[in-house]
């Protein structure tokens, strides 16, 4: 009696799901450096950060997110979705020129002039930052309200959002690296300093003694700023820290209740899909 061949196991081939090929590259263009990200749905696959040089064009830009998408195992042909926050005019208008180019897409440029899901209370709506409003997008779908968002980068923003989900607006104020460098820039005698906070509130030297004012300063200023704003909203807020030093920032302030590191590309992600479901 023959006996049966052992038939190979194989193991089934891996059906990609059809998401994979809805991917959304968000762009976040700031004053001192420029952040892609890429999300699959939800997820953030790979986040890179850049110096935002104005002089960059298109194609630099183009061959950056390749090489980035490339080394993330990413194919770019699956990007069927750019969204920009910008705050530099300039490199807006190069990235929307890289995004048709180099993926054929015409991307959401974030603005208050889009439908948003959440009502903007400034006086001019158009004058709020694209990276506050995805900041406050972002922030009031993770935590609701109401929400004190704190952006710690070239300035520091404080974004106020009521528990309804109105962008009640906020204030800002000079940057960390903003305020240590125009000390260096404006005072003779006083040298750059790296932005970590010193063991004592009493400096013994120059360095310290600088880290001290700026750091303790600053911190001490973000918790006044957001007691002065319960206040004014008569209630107390959720307080999220976003931004380059908000990691530093949290570490030392029990006020800080959550830091959302890539809110803003969050908040990009969330626009983009409220404008492609409008869309259909």
């Amino acid at each position: 009696m023959k006996q049966a061949k052992k038939q190979k196991h194989r193991d089934p081939v891996p059906q990609r799901s059809s998401k994979d090929h809805h991917m959304i590259l968000a762009v976040d263009i700031g004053n001192t450096h420029t952040v892609f990200g890429i999300y699959n749905q939800k997820k953030l696959l790979g986040n890179w950060r850049v110096t935002s040089f104005v002089t960059r064009t298109e194609d630099e830009f183009g061959a950056l997110v390749t090489n980035f998408c490339a080394s993330a195992g990413i194919s770019i042909k699956k990007v069927t979705a750019v969204g920009i926050s910008s705050v530099v005019p300039n490199l807006t208008d190069v990235m929307q020129r890289m995004s048709k180019k180099y993926f054929n897409q015409d991307p959401v440029v974030v603005s208050s002039a889009l439908a948003l899901p959440i009502r903007i209370l400034y006086e001019d709506p158009s004058s709020v930052g694209a990276d506050r409003i995805c900041n406050a997008v972002a922030g009031f779908e993770k935590y609701g309200g109401p929400l004190v968002i704190i952006d710690f980068g070239t300035a520091t923003t404080f974004d106020v959002i009521s528990k309804t989900g109105e962008y009640l607006g906020g204030a800002i104020a000079p940057g960390l690296e903003t305020a240590a460098g125009e000390l260096h820039r404006r005072a003779a005698k006083l040298p750059k300093i790296d932005l970590h906070f010193p063991k004592n509130i009493i400096g013994k030297n120059t360095v310290h003694s600088m880290q001290s004012g700026v750091l303790y300063g600053a911190l001490d200023a973000m918790e006044t700023m957001v007691r002065r704003i319960s206040r004014e909203i008569d209630d107390y807020p959720t307080v999220v820290a976003t931004g380059g030093f908000s990691e530093l920032m949290a570490k030392h302030s029990k006020m800080i209740n959550k830091h959302e590191p890539t809110l803003v590309l969050d908040g990009i992600r969330i626009i983009v899909e409220k404008v492609q479901s409008k869309k259909k």
